[in-house]
């Protein structure tokens, strides 16, 4: 079932319950059913909240990643450079170019690191905007139930 078809049963089951007299309109409900339609709801939340966890979850997994990848360029950059410095004649280009692969690294690292955490704050997004509507329908189900045992 959807969540506003769970909501309606929800209300419907407010619909009849008994009045207590005297009580300020509370009424008598079964709790068995009303925790049922409850984990109804919960199991219906949208796909977007798991996938979100998922996503926040392998998000260090990402950069993890992203981190040993660099962590090999660089060590390769090192090896790279210690051999080219063996040779004296060309000790200067040697330089140059491991600092240009460390550098390279570098920059490939960084530019890893932040395309995970874009993509991790886009799901996030999404999952917020998809949470904030269903917040949203819980809200207005719960003011409906409030002023209707007014």
């Amino acid at each position: 079932m959807r969540i506003e078809e769970v909501l309606d049963l929800l209300d419907e089951m407010i619909d009849d319950a008994w009045s207590l007299p005297l009580s300020g309109g509370r009424c008598v409900l079964d709790a068995a059913k009303v925790r049922d339609l409850i984990d109804d709801i919960r199991a219906n939340l949208p796909i977007e909240l798991k996938q979100a966890k998922a996503i926040v979850a392998d998000r260090n997994e990402i950069i993890e990643g992203a981190r040993s990848e660099a962590a090999a360029l660089m060590r390769k950059a090192e090896k790279k450079a210690q051999a080219l410095i063996k040779e004296d004649v060309i000790t200067k280009q040697a330089q140059a170019h491991a600092n240009e692969m460390l550098s390279d690294a570098q920059h490939k690292s960084r530019e890893m690191k932040q395309a995970a955490n874009e993509y991790a704050d886009s799901i996030m997004s999404k999952a917020d905007e998809c949470l904030t509507e269903s917040l949203k329908e819980i809200r207005n189900a719960r003011a409906l139930l409030k002023n209707q045992q007014k």
